[in-house]
């Protein structure tokens, strides 16, 4: 057989650039996997959040601070602002209530 042409040179090399971006990515998902917090079953948040719960904060928000380990308003003097803003599930109204909250006790975010 001779040599192949360019045409299937050419569809050759964008096959193997897509199948090496394809490694990289499930590459990545499996170290991002390997760091992340593994979820918690759903009947245990409902266990660890009466904090949260009393406040009157919605299941996604409860979820997200429990899943962070921040299961009072005494643990969010170990964190900041910004990473509680940074989590899945936290709204605005959220931060309002829990800032508000934490004024009232006189606690603050971390620096």
């Amino acid at each position: 057989m001779g040599k192949p042409s360019r045409a299937k040179v050419k569809m050759l090399q964008s096959q193997a650039k897509r199948d090496a971006a394809e490694r990289k990515a499930q590459k990545a998902e499996e170290k991002l996997a390997a760091l992340s917090p593994l979820p918690l079953p759903a009947g245990s948040i409902s266990d660890q959040d009466e904090v949260w719960r009393d406040l009157g904060l919605a299941e996604p928000v409860r979820r997200a601070l429990v899943e962070d380990g921040l299961y009072s308003l005494a643990d969010l003097r170990k964190v900041s602002l910004a990473a509680i803003k940074d989590l899945d599930g936290i709204n605005p109204n959220a931060i309002r209530v829990i800032v508000a909250e934490m004024k009232k006790q006189d606690l603050s975010f971390r620096s």
